[in-house]
């Protein structure tokens, strides 16, 4: 099993990453792999509706969204970690996901979920909350630890100080292991996904 985890950060080995790689380490000591997928500095489109995403994904190729969608569809769990920028999430983690979700929605669907937030001070709870919103659109159950997932640092090494941020995603990483060893094993045993439908769509403006 594999956890795919999502740096919202432009900076590769800043707060963020240190915060992934802490749930990492107890994701392997669970018999779990990750890999941390890196956005950087590059710009990232926003989601314009257009309605062309296909099975290759979005119609948008000049950045690595449909990257992720291929690697998501073989994921069996995720982590998006974001640094906080005006008590929000990043724009450039948003527009990703925006679009991820958008286009291939279907490799996240029934995957366990959860979202790391690093501030300096402030607005983690916020944007903490901002990225959960995706698992509870796409049918993800959402992973928590003993305290919101969220880790404090400013300058590269701060977030390693945060000794209760650094137990939080220990923990987290143990709940997501459990949660995912649980679902492996009611597959195993022929337990169905759940046969849900989204036909109904219910427009209040005629």
């Amino acid at each position: 099993m594999k956890v795919l985890m999502l740096n919202g950060s432009p900076k590769a080995n800043g707060n963020t990453n240190a915060a992934l790689l802490e749930v990492g380490r107890t994701l392997e000591n669970e018999g779990i792999s990750y890999e941390i997928f890196q956005m950087g500095g590059k710009p990232v489109r926003d989601c314009i509706g257009c309605g062309q995403c296909s099975e290759k994904g979005c119609a948008f190729t000049d950045d690595d969204v449909n990257e992720f969608i291929a690697k998501a569809k073989e994921a069996d769990g995720f982590v998006f970690g974001t640094p906080v920028y005006y008590a929000h999430p990043s724009g450039r983690i948003l527009s990703f996901l925006d679009r991820a979700f958008y286009a291939g929605g279907a490799a996240f669907r029934f995957k366990p979920g959860a979202s790391v937030a690093v501030a300096r001070r402030g607005g983690s709870s916020a944007s903490f909350d901002c990225l959960n919103k995706y698992f509870g659109i796409a049918q993800m159950p959402v992973v928590s630890s003993t305290y919101w997932n969220m880790v404090y640092g400013r300058v590269p090494g701060e977030a390693e100080q945060d000794l209760e941020g650094m137990q939080t995603m220990q923990n987290l990483a143990k709940n997501m292991a459990w949660m995912m060893k649980c679902f492996e094993l009611g597959r195993k045993n022929g337990i169905a996904l759940p046969d849900t439908s989204a036909v109904v769509r219910t427009d209040f403006i005629r």
